[in-house]
């Protein structure tokens, strides 16, 4: 407390040396830059040469030009450090009106003036506190946040996941308009006139763009170092930009009751009765047991193995109580679209939450509320990124046996990966699902229903939020890719398959087994020998 109110003492004494400081400094200048006196005087003509009137002139046009540019230079010092003077004062000034709370920058809309200056003073300390003019000291080499590197077509990118490559264009909207921004200023300042040279200035153009590269740290901003073509073999032009994230604003705050919003699961289903009955145990401990308010529609295509699904959903009824479920039978070829479309058209209630969901998922409680939290009718729908599980058969197949289906449940790289590519989970009110136009009801079998639809969301004014969840997994089953199947679905179902079984790491040991194998038995008949 003490340091706090010294330092506020200090600061207008502070300001007052800046003051003398600068001024000292524009006097010695002045006294530096004084044109040298009568010992460097040019040599004037004699009193009786006939071009004496002439070259008298001569010189006082040239003495004239001299302290013109003179005075013009010492005006352009003088603005210089006056104005580096009053933003050295603002800056004190908006420290001092800020250090009570220095961490909470209240931008005051009432005062306008003072909300500007607060927020210029925080984006300058945030230019400070990122490695803009230095670098700053890391405790290991994973702390180092990477650059990406980008041309005017392709960024080169470190994290990749599933769906990207280390070499894309960059398709997402904001990414693209972000790096088209920052070429487009960084031409525009190299063609601002520096007031100095008068050759004719080079105009730059995006063709003369080489490369850049970029980084974000999350709590400072975005730096941007950008290389263009010189004017004149091997010699470049390179500009540092950087943008500053602005201090964190409140926007909303609001009571969020879902204590009557009621969840509608719907399920399509062919056949996999066993695959049913393991669902509808994760669906009683967590939608029925731990949450309470969900319904569950299963659609079913033909007959085979139907009566036992249906035994398998009136048992859960009658051991749990729960009576909200609608049981939908097609006598028709399987289609997951067509499945879920009915599903959600054959709800009669009020405007419900439709979770569309498949029989080899496993969600928790936790994920429901999740559901809730992130649809809003007219607003929002909820696309979550799920977990998908690999082959445990390969990823404990070094253990005397395979754990329990709650112990596989873990996020890790050895035990699957973020499923970036499968947009078939979703949840979104009845109301946006029938608004859109539902499912493309001619797409049969296997993929692509999701990701048309996905699309038509895109396309629409409501917001899709897009997150990986914790609480959502996709259970490793053998995947079979159907003869029938368009080859665009086919070639989507063996890339999906291929992505199941295990991590790189996994598959390596897998294929370099016999080599493993090999190593160990030569080690075991070193050891005998020694």
């Amino acid at each position: 407390m003490m340091l706090r109110r010294g330092f506020i003492l200090f600061l207008p004494r502070l300001v007052g040396l800046l003051v003398v400081a600068c001024c000292s400094m524009s006097i010695v200048y002045m006294l530096a830059c004084t044109p040298k006196g009568d010992n460097q005087q040019l040599a004037l003509p004699r009193v009786h040469s006939p071009t004496v009137k002439e070259g008298y002139e001569a010189i006082l046009q040239e003495r004239e030009e001299q302290h013109h540019n003179y005075i013009i230079s010492l005006k352009k010092q003088i603005a210089q450090l006056k104005a580096e003077l009053q933003g050295r004062t603002e800056q004190l000034k908006n420290m001092q009106n800020q250090y009570p709370d220095s961490l909470d920058i209240q931008l005051d809309h009432s005062k306008p003036e003072k909300a500007q200056a607060n927020l210029l003073a925080f984006l300058r300390s945030q230019v400070d506190k990122a490695e803009v003019h230095s670098g700053v000291k890391l405790s290991t080499e994973y702390a180092a946040v990477p650059f990406e590197s980008f041309t005017l077509q392709k960024v080169y990118q470190l994290e990749t996941g599933l769906t990207r490559h280390p070499e894309e264009k960059p398709v997402r909207k904001d990414k693209r308009d972000e790096l088209i921004e920052v070429i487009e200023l960084a031409v525009g300042s190299l063609n601002k006139p520096d007031g100095v040279s008068k050759a004719k200035p080079h105009v730059y153009t995006a063709s003369d763009f080489v490369e850049g590269i970029y980084r974000t740290e999350k709590n400072k901003g975005t730096l941007y170092e950008l290389t263009f073509k010189g004017d004149a073999k091997h010699q470049f032009k390179k500009i540092v930009l950087f943008r500053p994230f602005g201090p964190v604003m409140k926007v909303k705050n609001e009571n969020v009751n879902m204590a009557d919003t009621l969840i509608n699961v719907i399920v399509p289903l062919a056949k996999r009765a066993s695959k049913f009955r393991q669902f509808m145990q994760n669906f009683r401990e967590m939608g029925i047991q731990q949450d309470g308010r969900i319904h569950l529609t299963v659609v079913y295509f033909g007959k085979e193995q139907m009566n036992e699904v249906k035994s398998i959903l009136e048992n859960t009824s009658k051991s749990a109580n729960f009576k909200n479920f609608t049981f939908i039978q097609l006598n028709e070829e399987f289609s997951r679209g067509k499945g879920l479309d009915v599903g959600a058209r054959f709800w009669k209630g009020n405007n419900v939450v439709l979770f569309f969901c498949d029989v080899d998922i496993y969600f928790t409680a936790e994920f429901l509320n999740s559901c809730r939290l992130n649809t809003q009718p007219g607003k929002k729908v909820f696309y979550p990124v799920l977990f998908s599980q690999y082959n445990p058969s390969i990823i404990y197949g070094h253990h005397d046996s395979i754990p329990s289906l709650e112990q596989q449940l873990i996020i890790k790289k050895e035990t699957g990966f973020w499923r970036d590519f499968g947009f078939g989970m979703t949840c979104q009110y009845r109301s946006d699902f029938i608004n859109i136009g539902g499912f493309d009801l001619d797409i049969k079998g296997w993929g692509g229903e999701d990701v048309h639809l996905y699309r038509k969301y895109l396309h629409s004014n409501l917001m899709v939020i897009r997150t990986p969840v914790r609480g959502l997994f996709h259970l490793w089953h053998e995947k079979q890719c159907l003869d029938e199947l368009t080859p665009e679905q086919y070639k989507m179902c063996m890339q999906s398959k291929a992505m199941n079984e295990a991590s790189h790491g996994q598959l390596g040991m897998l294929v370099f087994k016999q080599e493993i194998e090999t190593h160990l038995h030569r080690q075991k008949l070193s050891s005998k020998k020694t």
